[in-house]
């Protein structure tokens, strides 16, 4: 039997966690308006259950002007090098046994070392986990929170050109990474896609080498959201290739597209938007919103698919600057 399990993101949560956004080079031109986006995502959340955001020392008297007067936020003291907490933030597992919350610490080193530096991120897990009194295990993998999706049932999805990344685990096989996620996280099965196709990315403009969180999502324990697109976009062949391996895997699954927006820019960059990126909570789910026409839709079919959560549609366009929104911005704390 596992050690532990991983909850899905709609089981039960004592409070999400963010961090504030502060790094001029991930929000050159927009933080301020990045930092609007942000609180509103904080009030969102905190209609209904706990958010705690981490806050640099130095950005202290600014981010309690702008978050003082929210009910149900908790300001944590912890310095940090950048905002995206889902990928360097504990990823919480449970003990099949106790029920204890443990926290499951990977090396973390900003997406096959992209943007140095990254020492303060690195060690937030063990910061987060001494905070909350607990147990800190290291995960085994240099990984991120953002390339994981699992649902009750044990089934996780992950993407080979992350996980297995010579930037990140070269000198592991896919077996020993599929190992180590089935002994960290108490799954029962891997779904392995392929994300980014040699050169050719599923999301343009993505630093991530293709974390799942922009590509493929459960909903339920039978349903599968996923990125798409029309066949004459240069992203579909990529797209498909991998929509195609969870079909084959995972034939009793119900699919969804969730069309993406046409590929675009703002603030010199290209934005990789996928609606994909929404984050669960206890009784919402947040919706990344791009000031972009197709933005309608995809609340339209997550409302279809959630009907016992509030689906609430959120700007992103400022934050996603950053290359990232909602889920990659935030971590689950199971209840």
């Amino acid at each position: 039997m596992n050690r532990f399990r991983m909850p899905a993101e709609w089981e039960p949560q004592a409070a999400i966690w963010l961090s504030w956004p502060h790094n001029v080079e991930t929000w050159p031109q927009n933080l301020a308006a990045a930092r609007a986006e942000f609180v509103a995502l904080v009030r969102a959340i905190s209609n209904s259950q706990l958010v705690r955001v981490m806050v640099p020392n130095r950005e202290m008297e600014l981010a309690g002007s702008q978050l003082g007067e929210i009910s149900n936020v908790t300001v944590v003291a912890m310095d940090t090098n950048d905002a995206w907490v889902r990928d360097y933030a504990p990823t919480f597992v449970k003990d099949v046994e106790s029920d204890e919350l443990v926290s499951i610490d990977w090396y973390y080193n900003a997406w096959g070392g992209k943007y140095p530096p990254f020492d303060l991120d690195q060690r937030i897990a063990s910061k987060v986990a001494a905070h909350l009194g607990l147990r800190n295990i290291a995960g085994g993998l240099c990984f991120e929170g953002g390339a994981i999706e699992i649902n009750e049932r044990g089934v996780l999805m992950t993407t080979e050109s992350c996980a297995l990344d010579p930037n990140r685990n070269a000198e592991k096989s896919r077996l020993e990474v599929e190992s180590i996620l089935i002994e960290r996280l108490g799954c029962h099965e891997v779904v392995w896609l392929p994300g980014d196709i040699g050169e050719q990315k599923t999301l343009v403009g993505d630093d991530t080498d293709c974390h799942i969180d922009q590509l493929a999502r459960f909903v339920d324990n039978e349903t599968i959201v996923h990125a798409w697109t029309n066949e004459s976009d240069s992203r579909y062949e990529a797209l498909w290739l991998n929509v195609s391996v969870i079909e084959r895997q995972l034939p009793s699954v119900r699919l969804v597209p969730l069309m993406l927006p046409e590929a675009f820019q703002f603030c010199d960059r290209q934005i990789p938007a996928s609606y994909c990126n929404f984050l669960i909570t206890n009784e919402s789910v947040i919706v990344p919103q791009f000031g972009v026409p197709e933005d309608d839709a995809a609340v339209q079919v997550l409302r279809s698919l959630f009907s016992k959560r509030k689906v609430v549609p959120l700007a992103s366009r400022n934050l996603s600057v950053g290359l990232g929104s909602f889920h990659c911005l935030s971590q689950q704390q199971p209840a």
